[in-house]
């Protein structure tokens, strides 16, 4: 069963979420690339349960500004014509993230914004 494996909060100030996120829950934040990117590690590796995730500039967002979620699956072009057959939106067609993946959004029956990712293997 696919499962939540990451998230992006948009930002409008990229030092002030940083800050608020390292001073109030003790995240690690390392910039990705020389986009405003900022990928969160929000626990330890002793720790399971959560999933890390990213602060992003809020016009770089898919969601209209809003917190979107990336659902990991196995076979994204799969996935992307599951979404498709039951008659969501593709936001973002597949693309590649070189090294590393490929990701495609899709918006959801109820409007929402979600991402799904395939990791390199």
């Amino acid at each position: 069963m696919p499962k939540v494996i990451h998230f992006e909060l948009p930002f409008d100030d990229a030092e002030r979420a940083n800050k608020f996120y390292a001073d109030v829950f003790g995240w690690q934040s390392s910039q990705f690339g020389d986009q405003p990117y900022y990928l969160q590690q929000t626990g330890g590796d002793d720790e399971p349960d959560g999933i890390g995730g990213a602060l992003t500039a809020r016009a770089d967002t898919y969601n209209n500004g809003g917190t979107l979620i990336i659902i990991g699956v196995d076979d994204l072009d799969a996935y992307i014509q599951k979404v498709s057959d039951a008659g969501c939106e593709i936001v973002t067609p597949r693309t590649e993230i070189p090294g590393i993946g490929c990701f495609a959004n899709f918006r959801d029956t109820e409007g929402n914004v979600v991402g799904m990712f395939m990791g390199d293997n």
